[in-house]
């Protein structure tokens, strides 16, 4: 019996203990660290929708019920120089987080890649110049005119489907408006 308890019991209980104080130590760093992450996510999104808008104020978050597929949120300036549009689309190599500013006269200002798993070096193209400065300045009307990058057209037909979801997206509210 007591080879058993040394043997099986007691390194049963000694890993239990251990598991429970490295999980409640996990659980307290979460607490006191997510406060901290959230708002540095924050301020990285308002920098970027400042980058995509310049000459906005600040940003509210609108619903609109008819956002096209690839649209997951809505921001309008408070000034009423344009929305940012935050796009989720399917790539390559998964998921494309990009985020889209258009002037209130229909034009985009800047497009820039949030997040990408795309292919280093062919789908990554996407998220650099010169790819995403042909879209500065086009509208519904010329948006046609972007060129894809050559070996990764996976990748740049979902980056441009995205920018004309938020562009139809734009010419939405503008027409409910």
């Amino acid at each position: 019996m007591k080879n058993t308890f040394r043997d099986i019991i007691k390194p049963v209980v000694v890993l239990t203990c251990i598991c429970l104080i490295v999980t409640a130590l996990l659980a307290y760093v979460n607490t006191v660290t997510s406060p901290i992450i959230e708002d540095s996510e924050q301020k990285e999104a308002q920098a970027a929708m400042a980058e995509v808008l310049s000459e906005a104020d600040g940003f509210e978050q609108i619903e609109f019920e008819k956002s096209a597929e690839r649209v997951s949120e809505i921001y309008q300036a408070k000034n009423d120089t344009g929305y940012v549009f935050i796009l989720i689309t399917k790539g390559y190599g998964g998921d494309m987080k990009l985020i889209c500013g258009i002037k209130s006269d229909g034009t985009i200002e800047a497009t820039k890649t949030l997040s990408h798993s795309e292919t280093s070096g062919l789908g990554s193209k996407t998220a650099e110049d010169p790819y995403k400065s042909q879209y500065v300045g086009k509208n519904a009307d010329t948006l046609k005119d972007v060129d894809a990058i050559s070996g990764a057209t996976i990748s740049s037909v979902a980056y441009i489907n995205a920018i004309e979801d938020a562009v139809n997206t734009f010419e939405l509210i503008k027409e409910g408006k």
